[in-house]
């Protein structure tokens, strides 16, 4: 590592605790928004012997507890307000440069390719963006909500 690589990371060390925490209260909102909607699952750690900093808050989408929303569909809403998210990352055995190679194992990655999502996780995230998911989120899963 370079004396200037190595400087950066000294001083980011400085604002680590901080950063995790701003990341965890993310995590901490998306199952604040999720927390009545069927199908939505935020991923979060099994049992409290485990910490992790959420430096990404994901979702999965159950469309048939969801009346049919997917992950298309949530990302799609999202796009149309300006806000990014994109799908979970996709399968190495699903990339074109694999396909004539041998697979083994389950359908777990592409079950979550197909069925998650990456949500704005950013440590930098204001209130006002937070609400703007929010609405995104409420006007989605409930068209009856008027916000504004």
């Amino acid at each position: 590592m370079s004396n200037i690589c190595a400087g950066i990371g000294r001083g980011q060390m400085q604002v680590l605790d901080s950063h995790v925490s701003l990341r965890r209260a993310m995590h901490d909102f998306y199952v604040e928004v999720f927390k009545d909607i069927k199908g939505i699952y935020v991923f979060s750690v099994p049992n409290a012997d485990y910490f992790s900093n959420y430096w990404l808050s994901t979702i999965t989408i159950d469309s048939e507890l969801t009346n049919g929303i997917d992950r298309e569909t949530f990302r799609l809403a999202f796009e149309a307000a300006n806000i990014e998210c994109r799908p979970l990352w996709k399968p190495m055995h699903l990339q074109p440069i694999f396909e004539k190679h041998p697979y083994y194992g389950a359908n777990v990655a592409a079950t979550l390719f197909e069925k998650g999502l990456c949500l704005p996780s950013g440590s930098n995230l204001t209130d006002d963006e937070r609400t703007r998911i929010k609405e995104v989120v409420n006007q989605l899963f409930n068209p009856l909500v008027i916000t504004g």
